[in-house]
């Protein structure tokens, strides 16, 4: 299944069972309705926590197992005279489921992680401080003394437990490292609803690059490495902390670092999902039923005798002696929505780096996980209202909880609230004066009225931004603005304090402009089509908007006209919003990591510089060795200027490091395209899994040094 919201892996949300005498198919498998007041509530003890586990575990096991029954989605009146593999036609199957401290010498300026709030710091695989540039590849962090520039070395590396994601640097030369470890926990993982029943009977895979072939295994924990690296040629492993769960984004304000973790729900061993097939028992509806039957008994014994410590593992501390603790969940830090959820455990652990205790303060909710938003002093946790299956009348909805960070070592329950609606990713919500602001499209279904035995009717949208504030522990809607774009989709949105830019998409791409001075009145302003979209929105300057998105055929068409392109927008004036500059990238087979990966934009406000990775193909030669080199993976730099516009400056190119793609030091998995940068006055560095190239912007094309990450030949 693919994971747009929330990170590389991911379970969906099931909306199983049904109030009494409320419409729906046998087993309880009607849709539920959607919770307005939310709310998420705590457990008074361990008992009440074990319980509501086993309940809602039971409840989808009997859900699972009951739609595998003769004629189920007939009894119902789906399925009959139509065939679409069990999902409308517009659906998917993806759908359903010192010595070395840092020189006295440091640039004026230089660029860090693109982070979307100031002050609140994003996680990445590339962390920079000026002197020294860090980079996790493979299963190794990589630490360079990159200043001066011309003196760019490795000075050192450090074998990275399981498979390295990504890490923090502080002010205080503290490297938080994030990876994820197989630590063997009990249990079958199980994760969202796939084809009748559940997916996930193995873990969701992480990637172990250790001999560079990718092998997989089954990641079920998260390692939080702190190292210190005062001394870049020494660094030092201070702490080490093991939590059950899957890494999906890390926050750092400050000494205070928050981990946003989503654990799957893992079964006991014996349960099955299934009854073992046989010609006779498939051949007898109603000894296929009784079998169905007597499995869900013995099922529902196995999860009622299963105990807590299995549902919920501990975790572990290191402490940099080598002595272990082991951190057992708390009952009381768990809550529990009171919107229709499949089980599924999202933790937020807040880690206080200036106060080292050996348990990060931990929050769960037993919920799935969704869109992550941070603002200095909260986090919010939006997700999905899921219907078990589409029928007209529906409409989306996004359920938000809030969180005050503003104690390190702790995150704390504030509120819930509901608004129609989905966001696309973390820029459609911003806090602004304790407002939360949200840019969401609503899809609606309505019947489809030519076609009647269209069960599943038809769709429609709309996009609109919704305020909310915090009223007596809820999140309560302030305003709206009108709806707009009817048909299309958000593709991005930014805020930039009274303002607000969001982008639709259908074959020309609208920027709308708002006025969100008065949240109780969200009002558009402005609007200016232009061919294509924009996927990620960059405000530079007095009133400028920097974005890079895709350049389409205005008309439909599906190739001529396509190319990566950059745009400037003055919105000055909001109400008349103008395009003043553009500049295309690449060829129709061109992309970049930074069209939805804001990370891999880089723009050095100093210089008046924006960096985008960017690879690019030639459609010659198909075969043998001649395939790798039609493609070219380099760092593109242009120069944003408001009164001349967006000029080519040059391309740093690692093209010479992608040849040796499929060659025995990388794999079909891993390929060393271009993917961060970092500018520092003068210079550019570009970044891939195979090294680290460092120009001058005048001379882009002549790099000064390279440096290589060594590699290990598959045996």
């Amino acid at each position: 299944m693919h994971w747009t919201r929330f990170g590389a892996v991911g379970f969906t949300l099931l909306a199983v069972g049904c109030s009494d005498g409320e419409k729906g198919p046998p087993g309880g498998l009607g849709n539920e309705p959607v919770q307005q007041s939310l709310k998420l509530e705590g457990f008074n003890d361990c008992n009440a926590l074990e319980k509501y586990i086993e309940d809602t575990a039971s409840k989808q096991m009997r859900a699972s197992l009951e739609q595998q029954k003769p004629g189920y989605w007939e009894r119902f009146g789906r399925g009959r005279g139509v065939d679409f593999g069990g999902m409308p036609p517009e659906m998917s199957a993806d759908d359903s489921a010192g010595g070395g401290s840092a020189s006295p010498q440091a640039p004026k300026d230089s660029t860090g992680t693109n982070n979307q709030v100031e002050g609140v710091h994003e996680s990445d695989f590339v962390q920079n401080d000026g002197t020294r540039i860090f980079v996790l590849s493979g299963n190794r962090l990589y630490a360079h003394r990159s200043w001066p520039a011309e003196q760019l070395t490795l000075a050192s590396s450090l074998e990275v437990e399981g498979w390295p994601r990504e890490m923090l640097l502080d002010e205080h030369q503290r490297l938080v490292i994030v990876s994820q470890v197989h630590q063997g926990l009990a249990g079958k993982p199980g994760g969202g609803y796939y084809g009748g029943g559940f997916a996930g009977d193995v873990a969701s895979p992480a990637m172990d690059c250790a001999g560079f072939g990718c092998a997989y295994y089954a990641g079920d924990s998260t390692k939080v490495t702190t190292v210190d690296v005062s001394d870049v040629a020494n660094p030092t492993v201070v702490d080490q902390v093991y939590l059950p769960g899957l890494f999906s984004q890390a926050r750092r304000v400050d000494g205070s670092v928050r981990f946003v973790l989503a654990d799957t729900f893992r079964w006991p061993e014996e349960v099955k999902l299934w009854v073992d097939y046989s010609e006779e028992l498939y051949k007898d509806e109603d000894k296929l039923e009784d079998a169905i039957d007597a499995q869900m008994e013995r099922n529902e014994k196995l999860i009622r005798a299963n105990t807590l410590d299995k549902w919920l593992p501990a975790g572990k501390h290191v402490d940099a002696a080598g002595v272990t603790t082991a951190l057992p969940v708390a009952c009381g830090d768990f809550y529990r929505s009171n919107a229709p959820s499949a089980l599924g455990f999202v933790t937020v652990a807040s880690m206080d780096l200036d106060a080292r205790t050996a348990a990060p303060g931990r929050t769960h909710l037993v919920a799935e996980p969704g869109t992550v938003y941070a603002s200095k002093d909260s986090l919010y946790l939006a997700h999905s209202h899921y219907w078990w299956w589409p029928e007209p009348g529906q409409k989306d909805f996004t359920y938000v909880h809030k969180f005050d960070t503003r104690q390190p070592g702790r995150a704390v329950y504030v509120g819930s609230g509901t608004l129609e609606g989905a966001p696309i990713n973390q820029f459609a919500l911003d806090e602004h004066e304790g407002v939360l602001r949200m840019a969401t499209t609503v899809t609606t279904r309505l019947p489809e009225e030519d076609h009647p035995s269209w069960w599943w009717g038809r769709t429609t949208t709309v996009s609109r931004v919704t305020t909310l504030g915090e009223k007596d522990g809820h999140l309560v809607e302030l305003g709206r603005s009108e709806d707009l774009a009817a048909g299309e989709r958000i593709f991005s949105a930014r805020f930039d304090g009274p303002r607000g830019y969001v982008v639709t998409f259908l074959q020309v791409d609208p920027l709308f402009t708002f006025d969100l001075s008065d949240p109780a009145h969200p009002r558009k302003v402005g609007e200016l089509k232009v061919p294509g979209f924009a996927t990620y929105l960059h405000p530079v300057g007095d009133h400028q908007l920097l974005t890079l998105g895709v350049q389409t055929d205005a008309n439909g068409g599906c190739c001529g006209e396509r190319s990566l392109k950059l745009s400037l927008f003055d919105v000055s004036d909001l109400a008349h919003p103008k395009e003043t500059h553009t500049q295309l990238v690449g060829t129709a087979y061109g992309w970049s990591e930074a069209q939805y990966q804001h990370k891999a934009f880089n723009y050095f406000a100093a210089k008046g510089l924006v960096a985008i990775p960017f690879t690019d193909y030639s459609p010659y030669g198909y075969y043998g060795e001649d395939y790798w080199r039609n493609f070219r993976t380099e760092l593109r730099v242009f120069r944003v200027d408001p009164a001349t516009g967006i000029s080519p400056v040059g391309a740093v190119s690692m093209t010479d490091l992608f040849a040796r793609s499929g060659s025995p030091e990388w794999s079909w998995y891993y390929g060393p395209d271009v993917r961060r940068s970092v500018m520092a006055d003068d210079y550019v560095y570009a970044i891939s899994d195979g090294g680290l190239r460092v120009a001058k912007v005048d001379s882009l094309q002549t790099p000064l040094v390279t440096t290589l990450f060594p590699r290990v030949t598959n045996p």
